[in-house]
């Protein structure tokens, strides 16, 4: 009887240290997938606040980008054909646009930035021109370029910084930078030679050296350059750039004040964050549809405050996170 017991014992040992030995190889298992450096953000990454969504008469459906200016949040929600206004809250105040190919309409909304004077540039990828709107979404003008050498076949991510004008033009696989006035002042279409060229950039972004970095999402990687346009670095998840990429279809990217480096990667459903030596630091999201997760996430921006607005484009929601 006692050996019986003690069989028994055994055995539930076993059954115990196993058990343990799988919950403890699952949390390595995460822990290795989502690495935190808690010198890049206290307590890790962003923490989500809310969600905009727009109202119950008119929802954002698939919002593919995202800026701020000024008091409002601008959001390009594309199958609508149009743009969306929110207040700082996240409570729709106007929206214009509409589809089709005259001043002020659209066929596909996408990148969208502001200048200082509160202008707003939206991106029409189908209809290959920017538009210019007043703050309050009257039409302006098409953002014209000064040679017809650098007209834009399909401009999609814009960022504006120190008055220049940063789009990625997808169809023709550059990044160009413009004056306000339309002076081409740079152009981009190779990556670490001059037979590595880049393959549908889609989102660009500056950080406060004026580094310039560019999501080549037809290459599965972020390229950083100087101000100059010059080649420094390669970002896909791994060691220095180097081995196989983590990404699948990277997208919208910004860069925080403390220089930490935000990726959105559409089909993993992640956010990564990497340091100024492109060294991965965190990553958070997935895919669902709670607090937190993603479904195909497209547009990020950060704004002067340091809070962070994501495009949720299945969910149809834009996220701020701070």
């Amino acid at each position: 009887m006692k050996k019986k017991t003690t069989y028994k014992w055994m055995g539930a040992i076993v059954v115990f240290s196993i058990a343990l030995f799988a919950v403890i190889y699952f949390f390595h298992l995460q822990d290795d997938a989502i690495k935190v450096a808690s010198d890049v953000k206290p307590g890790g990454p962003p923490t989500l606040s809310y969600y905009i969504q727009g109202d119950l008469d008119n929802p954002l459906e698939k919002p593919m980008d995202v800026t701020k200016v000024g008091q409002y949040v601008y959001v390009t929600d594309t199958n609508h054909k149009q743009v969306q206004a929110f207040d700082t809250s996240g409570t729709p105040i106007f929206k214009f646009g509409k589809e089709g190919t005259n001043k002020g309409q659209f066929q596909f909304p996408y990148g969208i930035a502001g200048d200082k004077d509160g202008n707003i540039y939206v991106a029409d990828l189908y209809n290959a021109k920017i538009s210019i709107f007043t703050s309050k979404g009257q039409f302006i003008k098409y953002f014209e370029v000064a040679n017809k050498a650098d007209v834009l076949k399909g401009p999609g991510g814009l960022r504006i910084y120190n008055n220049k004008l940063y789009v990625t033009d997808i169809p023709k696989n550059k990044v160009l930078v413009f004056d306000l006035k339309g002076k081409k002042l740079l152009e981009i279409a190779t990556a670490t030679g001059k037979d590595d060229f880049l393959n549908s950039p889609n989102a660009v972004a500056i950080d406060n050296d004026k580094n310039i970095y560019v999501s080549d999402t037809g290459n599965q990687r972020l390229v950083m350059y100087d101000k100059k346009g010059n080649f420094k670095r390669i970002i896909n998840g791994s060691t220095d750039g180097k081995g196989s990429s983590k990404f699948v279809n990277p997208r919208g990217i910004g860069v925080e004040e403390n220089g930490t480096l935000l990726l959105v990667d559409n089909m993993t459903h992640y956010v990564y964050g990497f340091d100024k030596n492109g060294k991965q630091v965190f990553q958070y999201g997935g895919i669902g549809s709670d607090k937190g997760q993603f479904y195909l996430p497209n547009g990020l921006f950060i704004d002067d405050k340091g809070e962070v607005l994501i495009t949720d484009t299945v969910n149809a929601r834009v996220g701020l996170y701070y």
